[in-house]
Formats: structure tokens, sequence, C-alpha cells
């Protein structure tokens, strides 16, 4: 279950998440693998669930790792899923 201010990190492959998931696991960071709801469209049908205070953690570690997410998303308190990062965006602002 997905609480409200949570967010997932959205790949575009089965591969790239269960590696993302493993690297994030071993660095012990709370994160968990889940099927991706159905309001968010992804490729692969898996998204990496997390808090909000281990963001920063989360996206340094996939940044190191080369094994950035397609996508993050915070669930509202409307239970509507809101983009809060992109990959796109990332790669266009020269970071």
């Amino acid at each position: 279950m997905i609480q409200n201010g949570q967010l997932l990190a959205v790949f575009n492959s089965a591969h790239r998440v269960m590696k993302a998931e493993a690297v994030l696991k071993r660095r012990g960071l709370a994160i968990l693998l889940i099927p991706a709801p159905r309001a968010i469209s992804t490729d692969c049908g898996l998204a990496i669930r997390y808090n909000d205070d281990i963001y920063d953690n989360v996206l340094q570690t996939l940044t190191t790792e080369k094994l950035l997410p397609d996508f993050i998303y915070r669930r509202d308190s409307s239970s509507c899923y809101e983009p809060v990062w992109s990959a796109e965006d990332y790669k266009s602002s020269g970071i």
C-alpha cells in the first residue's frame, strides 16, 4: 500500500528496477519493490516505494550508480500521483 507523501521511482525496464532495488538495499535504505499503480504508466510494471525523508539519499545513490529512474512520483492527499522528478528534466538541466 502506498501512503500519502510516499515516493515512487519508476524505471523503463524490470532489469533496471531490480538492480536499483539491490543497490539501495545494500546501502541500507528503507525501500520496497512494488507493482506500479495503474495510475502510473510504466514499461516494466514495477516501482520502488520509499519515504520522503530518504529522497536525497535515494537519488544520490541512483545517480552515482548510473541507475536513474525515468520518473519519481509523490502520492498526494487526494490519492493522485504527481511527478516530482524526471530524467528528461535532469538531463536537460546539464547537471
